[in-house]
């Protein structure tokens, strides 16, 4: 008779255990589930701003194009002046980062 009842109980525990990996899987599968749409979610309104900034910047583009002034004739390097002639010394204190 004890053995009739610590094999019912050993299926009980086994009922109860299987259960419960049941409900954890079917919780962890939500989550993942709700996560991954999200993040379809996410990358379907990235696009879109991308689209929207590129059609901002198409039209950036054609209204500086509008507005762009004449250009001048560009001065040639030999008629420039320089007003302080350059030491090799500075050249190299230039290459030297400031911390």
């Amino acid at each position: 008779m004890v053995d009739l009842m610590n094999s019912g109980m050993l299926n009980l525990a086994s009922l109860a255990i299987s259960l419960l990996v049941l409900v954890i899987g079917l919780a962890l599968w939500f989550f993942v589930n709700r996560a991954s749409s999200r993040a379809n979610e996410q990358i379907e309104l990235l696009e879109a701003l991308l689209d929207q900034q590129k059609r901002q910047n198409a039209l950036l583009r054609r209204l500086c194009e509008a507005n762009e002034p004449e250009k001048e004739t560009p001065v040639k390097p030999a008629e420039q002046v320089q007003a302080e002639p350059q030491d090799s010394d500075d050249d190299f204190i230039r290459l030297v980062a400031e911390r």
